[in-house]
Order: structure tokens, then sequence, then C-alpha cells
């Protein structure tokens, strides 16, 4: 990889870990997310421009609590602590912080010194999201405080000689109106980044990094017909071109009639010269999840069955080196290879691979991008708006999208339930309102009366969000006559319903997905 500027972000555990990656992004320069227990060695290793410390759910004064060296603070390199890790910061260099006697949670207006660097062009009093119930009660050697609440004498500090900033609130959140501005202060000004990390550049750089590490190799791309798989076939298109095969496995557990819609735009009458194969293994990826209820057993089965039927296929094909896969920046954090957070689901294509893959190699070549960055990468690849911009579809497909086992008789009910909603949402003109939606099958079965007889049928839920980077999400408001329509045509249209369900929960602490 080339040696682009990077500024890290060492993750204590906070929720919002993504998000501040994202957000530094947004001012064009290149992020990564590493543990707090990333060696201070390697830290130096990768020479970052800045680092930013996440907030996390920790006292930094209690025994065992996350840490780390005071050295981070004596390399010369610009820190930004955020919530815990602007408590830290004191904590490590001699400050001291206490349990505060009032919990500060919310929107909460704040005052700013305009003259510290971090708050260039932002107004004197504005807005922040605060979530703490500790505060900083000293100040260490060298620091100021350079922003207040009424109850928070120090909602952020600086030491401008050692370039060294505290926040005590969350800028990374979209509560906080000016928060990318004051993210773009630190890492552009402070920390003297170019922002010369944009899609056109990322598309040439990636093609070339391609073509000399597959060399005259044989490759094979794992194609589901979504946004991140489709970005990174007509990527490696570009790069190697006839040395690679696309492989288009229908596991039986899409959406309605999107089997037949993949191999239209890829396949032989399709708008692309790729090879492209489509493999029909719907009972083979049923009859694996038969009597399979635990949601990451289910990812697990169906991520090593994908890479069986890729290993089968690549045999046919003869000799292939590499695999391609569609996995993008959250896929890699959400399933705890990236940052310090939990793991919080195996995502079929990173953590749901097993432990023996029979390729040369995987090649990942979106592994680096957010979603709304692979989209970017798409339209500079020249591919269609309504390919770049579809719903976005988990990689176990419907396999999470019902609740316990998996039949092929739920797929049918849920097929035909999701296909009546989002007919309906876009007759309506929400599809464009709403970031993703979609319905669910959930494993609750419950009596209800239809023609004058008793029913005892499942309960579909349906969900919709609105967000912008699908690491936090609100649900959406629809109308109520338009989720009537909906529950109507469901009832009568879909055989085994008896019920219709809106999901109204946030991410978090809900996630998107069921499962």
């Amino acid at each position: 990889m080339d040696r682009r500027e990077t500024v890290i972000v060492l993750d204590f555990g906070g929720q919002y870990n993504q998000l501040v990656a994202r957000r530094v992004r947004e001012c064009h320069v290149y992020c990564e997310i590493y543990s707090y227990k990333t060696d201070i060695a390697r830290i130096k290793a990768m020479a970052p421009k800045g680092i930013i410390l996440t907030g996390g759910p920790n006292s930094c004064y209690e025994e065992g609590a996350p840490t780390y060296s005071k050295e981070l603070f004596e390399l010369g390199i610009p820190v930004l602590g955020l919530c815990y890790g602007a408590q830290l910061m004191q904590h490590i260099l001699g400050g001291r912080v206490e349990r505060a006697d009032k919990r500060e949670y919310g929107k909460t207006e704040i005052t700013v010194d305009p003259s510290c660097e971090l708050f260039a062009g932002v107004a004197q009093k504005t807005t922040c999201w605060m979530s703490h119930f500790d505060y900083i009660s000293r100040l260490a050697e060298g620091f100021v405080s350079v922003a207040h609440s009424a109850d928070c004498p120090v909602a952020a500090c600086e030491n401008s000689a050692r370039k060294l900033y505290g926040i005590q609130f969350h800028p990374e959140v979209l509560h906080t109106p000016e928060g990318t501005k004051m993210l773009y202060n630190f890492v552009r000004n402070v920390c003297g980044c170019a922002g010369d990390w944009k899609m056109d550049s990322f598309v040439e750089q990636s093609i070339l990094a391609i073509r000399q590490k597959v060399g005259d190799g044989k490759v094979l791309c794992a194609l589901s017909g979504g946004v991140d798989s489709s970005v990174a076939a007509v990527l490696l298109s570009k790069a190697v071109g006839d040395q690679l095969t696309c492989v288009f496995v229908d596991h039986g557990l899409l959406r309605k009639n999107e089997g037949d819609e993949v191999e239209a735009v890829f396949g032989p009458s399709g708008n692309y010269d790729l090879h492209f194969i489509r493999v029909n293994a719907q009972q083979r990826f049923y009859s694996k999840l038969a009597g399979v209820t635990e949601p990451e057993r289910k990812r697990k089965i169906i991520g090593e069955e994908f890479i069986r039927v890729f290993e089968e296929e690549a045999k046919k094909i003869g000799a292939v080196d590499f695999l391609v896969q569609g996995t993008i920046y959250p896929d890699v954090v959400e399933s705890g290879l990236g940052g310090e957070s939990a793991v919080i689901k195996s995502h079929h294509n990173v953590g749901g691979l097993p432990d023996y893959v029979d390729f040369k190699e995987i090649i990942e070549p979106l592994r680096d991008l957010f979603k709304d960055e692979v989209r970017k990468a798409g339209l500079e690849l020249g591919l269609p708006e309504y390919l770049v911009f579809r719903q976005p579809f988990p990689g176990p497909g419907l396999g999470i999208r019902i609740i316990g086992e998996v039949t092929e008789e739920k797929v049918r009910i849920v097929q035909d339930a999701d296909f009546i909603y989002r007919e309906e949402i876009a007759k309506a003109g929400l599809d464009k309102e709403i970031s993703q939606y979609f319905a669910a099958l959930t494993n609750m079965r419950s009596v209800g009366v239809m023609g004058d007889e008793r029913t005892y049928d499942y309960a579909v839920a349906l969900r919709a969000v609105k967000t912008i980077d699908f690491m936090t999400a609100e649900s959406a408001e629809i109308p109520y006559e338009v989720l009537n329509r909906v529950m109507n045509r469901i009832i009568n249209e879909v055989r085994g319903v008896n019920r219709v369900l809106y999901d109204l929960t946030s991410k978090p602490p809900g996630t998107i997905e069921f499962e």
C-alpha cells in the first residue's frame, strides 16, 4: 500500500469509534481504527500525522481501566482525546479526573475560546453532545481550559505548545452540529494533513496495485449483486480484464426475483464484459441451515458454504490464484478485527471465513472504505446510479432476516412480504428518503381471525431507518396510511402471516438488521 498520510483512532471501547474515523475521512484524510492495546512501537512505525483517542464506558482512574503509555504524548505527534480519551490524557499527564455530582447527558450548550485552533470558525456558543459521569477537576501542567458549560468547567482543554487537545463531548455525532468543523481543524490545521484522500485517486491507485499483485494469475470474484461486490467486480475487471471470473451464488436467501435481476445485469446479455457464472445452490444452503437457530452459527455456516462453492467453481475453471470479496471497513470493525469494541456480528466474508481456504490469497479492494465511499468509487468506475444506490443487503441475505430456523417456506413468506413493502414504499415516493427498509420474519406465531376462522400464523416485522453512515440510525417515520396499506396487502396476499409489526428501535441500542 502507498504511504498515504494517516490519522489513527485508538479505540477505548466507545460506541462511536467508526463514526470518528468516518468524520475524519469526510475531511479527505485517511483514517484507521486500532485497539488501545496496539504497541507504541507499531504506532511509531506507522508514522501517523495525528492520533485520536476515543470515548469509552470506563472511568480512567479505576484499577484495570483501559490506559496507554505516557510515551504516546511525547512522540511530537498531535493527539486529540474525546470524552474518555480527554480524561485519560489528563490522568496520565498529572491532572485529576473525578466522579461528577451530576451526569451530563444529551445536547448541551458550551462556550468556546475562539483563539483555540480547534474552534477556528466555530460559534462562541455552540451545541454539543455530552455523555459522561466523570469530569476533569484539575488540568495537567501546561494545559488550559478552552471551553466550558454550565456544569462542566473543562469541556475542552489544550496544551498548544505540545499539540495536545482534549474534548469532553462527542464532536463526531450529528447532535454536535459544528463537530466535523472541529475535527477538520484538528486533522487539517493542527496535524497539517493535505486532504488528498479522494475516490478518484483511490480507484486509480487500487487498479495499479491489483494489477501488480495479480500479475498473470487467475481471479475469482464473489459477486452477490449488492453494491460492495458489484463495485469490487468492476474494479477488478478494470485491473485484470479476462483473468477475472465472477461467480454469483444464488443461495436461496435473496430477495424476490433478485437472482434473475443480478444475472440480467452481469450475465451474457448484461452491460459488462465479464466471465459470469451463476450457481443455483438453494437446496444445498437450506439443508446446511436446517435446525440452526443461533444467529452467529447461521452466519458462519453461510460464510463457509460460500467459500466451499467458490472452491468447487475454481477447480472447474482451473488453477485460480485469488478470491475477491466486497468486504468493507465496517464489516472488519464489527467483526472485531479493527478496534477494541466487542464483536457485534460476524460478517460472512470476514469473521465467517473458515480456517482453511483453498486460494493463494484473498483480495479485498474495498476493505478500507465506508459504505458511502464505496458508492463514490462505484460512480467513479462508471456504474449506473440505480446499482450504486440500491438498498443495502447483507451477505447472509434473508438468513438473518428470518429469526430462528431457516426453511424454504419461511424464505417464501419473507420474500413476498418484503416485495410488497418495497413496492409500496416506492409507490409512496419514500424510497429516496429512507436509507434502508425491509421486512423480516419473526419467530413469533400468534392467534388471528381471518374469514371467521381462527389462525395461528407468523408475525412479519417491518424495518425502516434513516442514517448517514450506517453506524448510527434512527427509525424512519413512515405515514400511517402507507403502513396500513402494506399491512393489508401482506396479510391478504402472503400465506402464513396474520400480524404485521413496525420496528421503532434506533441503532444503538439495536442493529439495523435483526440478527
